[in-house]
């Protein structure tokens, strides 16, 4: 296996390790389903407390669920990689009961830079978010 496939590897198996303990994970009841080299999924059950002031399920919180699939998918590659940008479009709303589910697939991972694409789906398969998203891998940081 090439040097960097170890590194994938390892990266996948330390995050792995990570993911009981997550702590904004369990904040916001979300829950892994699949994680495995550049790919992540990641589902929510909407609550009420989700609303914001117009009774609507606040954005943040889709946004919540595709970030959180995103970390953990950008993170199987190069992993500690850090979120340098993040860009959502809300194609529909979601309701009170409704479990989004959010999908992330890595694009590219390179040394200097991840690109990674997400989608947000209700139960129904309805499409309620796509987003897009950029890592900085932390070794990178540090040079």
């Amino acid at each position: 296996m090439s040097g960097q496939g170890n590194e994938a590897s390892h990266a996948l198996a330390e995050l792995k390790a990570k993911v009981d303990g997550e702590p904004i994970a369990s904040l916001l009841e979300m829950h892994l389903l699949e994680l495995s080299q550049g790919h992540a999924k990641v589902t929510m059950k909407l609550v009420p407390e989700y609303q914001n002031f117009n009774g609507l399920i606040f954005g943040g919180i889709i946004m919540a669920v595709a970030d959180q699939a995103f970390a953990y998918a950008s993170n199987s590659l190069t992993h500690p990689s850090i979120a340098s940008q993040f860009n959502i479009h809300f194609l529909a709303g979601a309701s009170i009961g409704d479990e989004l589910t959010a999908e992330c697939w890595v694009l590219k991972s390179g040394r200097r830079v991840g690109i990674s694409e997400m989608t947000v789906t209700n139960q129904k398969g309805k499409i309620i978010a796509k987003a897009t998203g950029t890592t900085i891998p932390m070794a990178r940081l540090n040079h």
